[in-house]
């Protein structure tokens, strides 16, 4: 029976299958009894028993085919299709490695913190280093799998040759996105723009979602999506309002009545403050930042530990400042005043300057006495009429400053 290629094929062929999963079995145990007292070990064989198991029983079956059939004609065929079986059963196990690492890296940073800058920039240049391994690792593959083929090695002078104009045209084909790449490792490794950055850009208020080699997808705050090339980014100016931390200062403004209290707002404020949890205490100002029109305009700041927060802090600071106002100051609502008078009544009557109407330099007659006092000047006189115009200027003023 073992003089049949195919019955020696079945024997080999199950001695290499039961090798491989033994040695499967022996690296899932000693990596576990490696990091006993560690949770990476479970992660990396979750992420990498399927590739590692295919590329062993490839492995197996390849030893068996190679030992049973040493010389057959279609041998060179099959091996070749073992090759790129083998090249592709190698690039997924790298990828599940370079997954791996990915997961156990952010594991270690966590972004549902408060303070989390650093983690979101570990993050963000995280997935891209893993997007970048994944794209080389398949290029790699594929071209290692296309030198299996004669035809293709034949030709890789010539290419290799022609790879400088190749090169060229390709750029110069490329150029948006190419930009686009370049833009994209510039924001990620220049810690400009980090994945869970809340951002304005267009005026839309969102929080960056992903990040990629060309394009950033922005999750809006009603749940919509907005996605921008990368070299948006580097081009037009943007708000970052978690650059260096999440903690925001905002305002609140009313415009009231000239009867309102400032001071008995101050105080209300304060309470309301004090039976709030979104309020981070670091500041809380009220103030009266303008006076004109008919209305007070109050300008109130306060301060939350990011901006979700935030918003709902100014919100239920505003509600509670308007009830308040409409509860305990009803004379400080806003209101507008309209004086209605007949048509050619007294008030649309013109009526004689009086001393109320009159200005500094004009309007009466001392007022045009005291601008004379500023722009006549004094004539220049010779001889015996100098004493005199001297004595006369002198009365003159003396008399003006009198009537002042």
């Amino acid at each position: 029976m073992l003089d049949n290629p195919w019955a020696q094929f079945a024997l080999i062929l199950a001695i290499a299958l039961v090798a491989a999963a033994l040695v499967t079995v022996a690296a899932t145990v000693s990596t576990r009894l490696t990091g006993r007292r560690k949770s990476w070990p479970s992660g990396l064989v979750r992420r990498a028993r399927a590739p590692f198991r295919a590329l062993a029983f490839l492995v197996a079956t390849w030893i068996a085919v190679t030992a049973a059939f040493p010389l057959r004609d279609w041998r060179p065929l099959l091996d070749q299709a073992f090759t790129i079986l083998v090249i592709g059963a190698t690039a997924w196990l790298l990828g599940a490695l370079v997954a791996f690492t990915t997961d156990l890296t952010l594991g270690r940073y966590r972004i549902d913190v408060p303070d989390n800058r650093l983690a979101r920039r570990i993050r963000t240049q995280t997935l891209i280093v893993k997007r970048l391994a994944i794209v080389l690792i398949v290029v790699l593959a594929i071209g290692a799998a296309l030198l299996t083929f004669p035809a293709v090695r034949a030709v890789g002078a010539s290419v290799l040759a022609s790879a400088g104009i190749a090169s060229i045209v390709a750029g110069l084909a490329a150029q948006s996105v190419l930009a686009n790449i370049f833009a994209g490792l510039q924001i990620v490794f220049s810690d400009a723009l980090r994945v869970d950055d809340v951002v304005v850009v267009e005026g839309e208020w969102g929080r960056v979602g992903e990040i990629t080699l060309s394009y950033v997808v922005l999750d809006l705050w009603d749940e919509r999506r907005l996605v921008l090339p990368c070299t948006y980014f580097t081009t037009t100016p943007f708000q970052n309002w978690t650059r260096r931390g999440s903690e925001l200062l905002g305002a609140v403004e009313l415009d009231l009545d000239w009867r309102v209290s400032p001071a008995r707002m101050r105080e209300h404020l304060d309470e309301v403050l004090a039976h709030t949890d979104l309020w981070d205490g670091r500041a809380s100002v009220l103030q009266v930042t303008e006076a004109t029109g008919g209305y007070v305009r109050v300008r109130i700041l306060v301060t939350a530990r990011d901006a979700p927060t935030l918003f709902d802090l100014r919100c239920l600071v505003r509600e509670a400042m308007v009830t308040w106002t409409q509860a305990a100051m009803p004379t400080a609502l806003p209101v507008q005043r309209v004086l209605m008078t007949e048509p050619g009544g007294p008030a649309a009557q013109t009526h004689e300057p009086t001393p109320q109407d009159a200005g500094l330099f004009t309007g009466s007659a001392e007022a045009e006495a005291r601008a004379d006092t500023f722009t006549q000047a004094i004539p220049v006189v010779s001889g015996g009429d100098e004493h005199a115009q001297s004595s006369k200027s002198t009365a003159t003023r003396e008399e003006t400053t009198e009537r002042t």
